[in-house]
């Protein structure tokens, strides 16, 4: 009940512009475990949440669960008229404050809790819009990614049990970091480690979706959001 109060006073005292609140996602199902876990790791390597505190590192925030934005800097950036035709406005009111130069701070607590998704098929269908415009509607992006996805997460276990000789030690050390993230999540969103031993399937999945995201925005020449039609040509030139 507290959490804006909080959020406030943190603010204040750390001068921030733009406060980010990490919310807690409530699991229920084997399959959101199993996705959750996994998309929090490629969230947390692909955005850096604690260099965003960083004036100098171009990493930046933005979560649609709770956002904090000083007055002056809404305005500066444009206020949400800007990101009218953004698919991922979260993200990108974080990149647009960010690169304004304002002050960001993102927190880690349990102040407040979501039920993202229901079960595996839930996870995809709600990234299903969101994958794409990540990519910035670029195929190549979109194709890239799932190559660099499949490569990075799928090859330490092939090589933990294929690779020849000493090359298998150093696909060995990947293998038990990966685990030592897995561990690392269990603390605080209470998804075993064993769950690890499901990131292959987990990878798979997450390659399907953007692949299908891209594939449903390309063949229906833009994206159904909230009740409205968004053609293509318009979402790229939305972009920012």
């Amino acid at each position: 009940p507290d959490c804006v109060r909080r959020a406030i006073t943190y603010a204040e005292t750390e001068r921030a512009d733009h406060v980010v609140l990490l919310p807690r996602v409530i699991m229920k199902r084997p399959g959101e475990k199993m996705m959750v876990g996994f998309f929090q790791l490629l969230f947390v390597f692909g955005h850096r949440p604690w260099k965003c505190a960083d004036p100098k590192a171009r990493d930046h925030m933005g979560v649609g669960a709770f956002n904090l934005v000083r007055r002056t800097a809404y305005e500066t950036v444009g206020t949400y008229e800007r990101l009218r035709f953004e698919v991922v406005d979260d993200m990108k009111l974080g990149k647009v404050i960010k690169e304004a130069g304002f002050r960001q701070r993102v927190v880690l607590g349990n102040l407040i809790e979501i039920r993202w998704a229901h079960g595996a098929r839930g996870v995809v269908n709600n990234l299903t819009k969101n994958f794409f415009a990540v990519m910035s509607f670029q195929a190549w992006r979109a194709i890239g990614g799932s190559i660099a996805v499949a490569i990075l997460n799928l090859m330490p276990f092939f090589g933990v049990l294929f690779a020849p000789g000493w090359a298998r030690i150093g696909y060995g050390f990947a293998f038990a970091s990966m685990f030592g993230l897995y561990a690392g999540i269990w603390r605080r969103d209470e998804i075993s480690p064993w769950y690890f031993f499901l990131h292959p399937v987990s990878t798979i999945l997450f390659i399907y979706t953007i692949l299908r995201s891209m594939c449903v925005t390309l063949w229906n020449g833009g994206v159904e959001w909230r009740g409205t039609f968004y053609p293509l040509r318009d979402l790229r030139r939305g972009l920012v």
